[in-house]
């Protein structure tokens, strides 16, 4: 067996990898928000981080109550007490990548981990 996995998936509106690439330390969501709409429900997390990536379009995220406008290239790491809604722009989609971590996980970095 190989020790990759590679998926394609469609512009849903929102496709979770945990499964896909059987991952183990990460839980992954691509989310796709059409013009108008957003995440039906404010959440936070018991232990996991979230990092967000918007790929495109516009929108904004509430996060305990302040509003953060988004857009193509930001980049935000919301801690897990934090209680949050995505929402797109009214005239324009948003797509984002969201990347779940458990909190102060973090062992290594590339330099530290890498086996050269």
């Amino acid at each position: 067996m190989a020790n990759y996995n590679k998926v394609n998936v469609p512009a849903d509106a929102r496709t979770e990898l945990h499964d896909k690439l059987s991952l183990t330390g990460a839980e992954i969501s691509i989310n796709n928000l059409p013009a108008g709409a957003s995440v039906p429900f404010v959440h936070a997390h018991k232990q996991n981080e979230e990092i967000y990536a918007i790929v495109s379009g516009t929108g904004k995220a509430v996060i305990d109550g302040e509003t953060v406008a988004l857009t193509a290239g930001d980049w935000l790491r919301i801690a897990p007490a934090a209680k949050r809604q995505f929402f797109a722009a009214k005239d324009d989609a948003v797509s984002f990548i969201c990347i779940q971590v458990k909190e102060h996980s973090l062992e290594g970095y590339t330099n530290e981990d890498a086996i050269v």
